[in-house]
């Protein structure tokens, strides 16, 4: 079986500022002193080189989380534009008190987040299934390439939460709240059995 630790990155300004990232790769979306201290007390917590490979989205966060936790361990480092976070299309960079006020409809009120439906008002939004689609291709690609491999990916709260999903597939996608900044989520994948599984999810290492 392949073993996913899939980590999602550090806090960002536009965290901070409560953004809607997506796609976003600018200074606001680099880490935050927050975002280094949280991937320098999970490089202190979790040692990564018992790993074969690490592999992070393309994007600037990702990858200055991925190479503070790399830090001493050296494994091998790859990008791969299926870990992208979901792109909001024109949402992207705005602020979610503004766009729930203006949309509550298309926000899960208890989550504070987009409902599957936000695609109707955000032009070229990406759809949730398009997402977890994208994930499942990841996790079943890598699973066959490497089939006996530990890898730590390093990716987005909706990525990450769209690799549970695909795993778990609930009738209801908010059901499952996005993981926290640098938490770890461990799946495993059989590709011989064509079968995965969700170990832990948003589990919360070094502090």
């Amino acid at each position: 079986m392949t073993t996913f630790y899939i980590i999602r990155h550090g806090q960002t300004t536009a965290n901070a500022q409560d953004l809607k990232q997506g796609t976003i790769n600018t200074a606001i979306t680099h880490l935050n002193d927050v975002g280094e201290q949280q991937a320098q007390a999970l490089h202190a917590a979790f040692d990564i080189s018992f790993a074969d490979r690490l592999i992070c989205s393309p994007l600037a966060r990702t990858q200055e989380t991925a190479a503070i936790l790399n830090h001493g361990r050296d494994l091998p480092i790859k990008t791969d534009s299926r870990l992208l976070e979901i792109s909001y299309g024109q949402w992207d960079g705005q602020k979610n008190d503004q766009l729930k006020a203006t949309y509550p409809q298309y926000f899960d009120q208890a989550l504070r987040d987009v409902l599957p439906t936000y695609v109707e008002v955000a032009t070229k939004g990406e759809t949730f299934d398009q997402v977890i689609a994208r994930a499942q291709d990841f996790l079943n690609g890598m699973a066959q390439q490497y089939p006996t491999e530990k890898i730590i990916v390093v990716t987005h709260g909706f990525t990450v939460k769209a690799m549970a999903l695909a795993v778990l597939q609930p009738q209801n996608p908010m059901s499952l709240p996005e993981p926290e900044n640098t938490s770890v989520t461990k799946i495993t994948v059989d590709s011989a059995l064509d079968r995965a599984f969700l170990t832990y999810y948003n589990r919360q290492v070094g502090y």
